[in-house]
């Protein structure tokens, strides 16, 4: 829901696959400059892996995952998916999902496919910063990946680029708090998710919503990991963002008061008031919103509850949970990011900082 904030955020999921694609064709180029062995399976795969890696998205990607399926990610969408496509080609993605899935010996290809300098990362902060207009956030992926090395298996950067390294870090913090994490893109999400909760609800409990096919049987259906079928992975590769926005086109003019000014506040950018507070909200506060709207329209706890709500992000550019960046020095040495940086610049990034907030209705909806 960027696009709300920033008008230039138009670009789709298959820019982003196209472009993480050019740069794995830089980085696979760079590395056999290097010395690197890499056969031509082994390229085909990785090409495969990272064209598909984000096909499992739905509608309005992160907003809406877990909302049309229930609790299913992306990544495991995308996973099944690409199950599908191997046995449609005779299993020729077989190896594509061994590096997609992290199983292969030689981890630095799982490492160029998700890691925390991963040419996913190196695609969509360039590319959302260009679309964006947020300059804080341009990286420069080509320096990056010309310093990318290979040792043990593992993908190393070399010394000379570790600048560029934490230039890359502070842009991802920055194009949170700009972007990803911006308080007007934040409530607009929040608002679809729920509308898509109360169609459900309001599906389940009898009543027709006019959908288009594949959006309502989602509505009708409780789909899980667990049951995801093939018929469910059709229906679920027709949906995209039109089939939400002519829905709630429609249904802005429902009887159902939730789902009728929910639909309306994002089909006429006519949002709830955010506030971002340091402190987690206060109970009072919350029920103190709840008792004016009960008061100004007469209805349930519940159905107030889709319009006032709090809740916490949080932002962390880096983190010594998962694979570190590791450095080449020089001398042959491999050593961690924070140990060849400024410990001072990779310890503040690794901090996480979680900011509070609060939704209610500005004034008469």
């Amino acid at each position: 829901m960027s696009y709300l904030v920033y008008p230039g955020a138009h670009h789709t999921r298959f820019h982003h696959a196209i472009g993480c694609m050019h740069l794995m064709q830089k980085a696979l180029n760079v590395l056999r400059f290097k010395g690197v062995e890499i056969s031509e399976e082994e390229e085909n795969a990785l090409y495969i892996a990272i064209l598909l890696h984000d096909i499992g998205h739905g509608p309005f990607s992160h907003a809406m995952e877990h909302s049309i399926v229930n609790g299913v990610s992306h990544e495991a969408i995308s996973l099944l998916f690409m199950e599908r496509l191997n046995e449609e080609f005779n299993g020729s993605l077989t190896l594509a999902l061994d590096i997609f899935k992290g199983n292969y010996h030689r981890q630095f290809m799982c490492q160029l496919i998700s890691s925390q300098l991963d040419m996913d990362r190196s695609d969509y902060l360039k590319r959302d910063s260009f679309y964006t207009g947020v300059a804080e956030g341009n990286v420069n992926s080509e320096r990056l990946i010309t310093m990318f090395n290979v040792v043990d298996d593992q993908l190393v950067v070399e010394e000379k680029a570790i600048y560029s390294v934490e230039k890359f870090l502070i842009a991802r913090r920055f194009m949170y708090w700009q972007v990803y994490l911006h308080k007007t893109g934040l409530v607009a999400e929040q608002l679809l998710t729920r509308v898509l909760k109360r169609a459900k609800e309001l599906t389940s409990s009898g009543i027709y919503l006019n959908a288009s096919k594949p959006l309502s049987y989602f509505l009708e259906r409780e789909v899980t990991v667990e049951n995801f079928s093939k018929d469910d992975l059709e229906l679920f590769s027709r949906l995209d963002d039109n089939d939400i926005i002519s829905a709630m086109k429609e249904w802005q003019y429902h009887d159902d008061f939730v789902l009728s000014n929910l639909s309306s506040m994002i089909i006429n950018r006519s949002l709830l008031k955010i506030k971002l507070k340091e402190k987690k909200v206060k109970q009072d506060e919350i029920e103190r919103q709840l008792q004016v709207l009960r008061d100004m329209y007469g209805i349930s706890e519940y159905e107030a509850s889709y319009f006032v709500f709090a809740g916490d992000i949080s932002n962390q550019a880096y983190s010594h949970k998962y694979q570190p960046i590791q450095i080449l020095k020089k001398t042959g040495k491999i050593v961690k990011i924070g140990k060849a940086s400024g410990q001072f610049h990779i310890k503040a990034l690794s901090k996480p900082v979680t900011k509070y907030y609060i939704c209610y209705p500005k004034d008469k909806m």
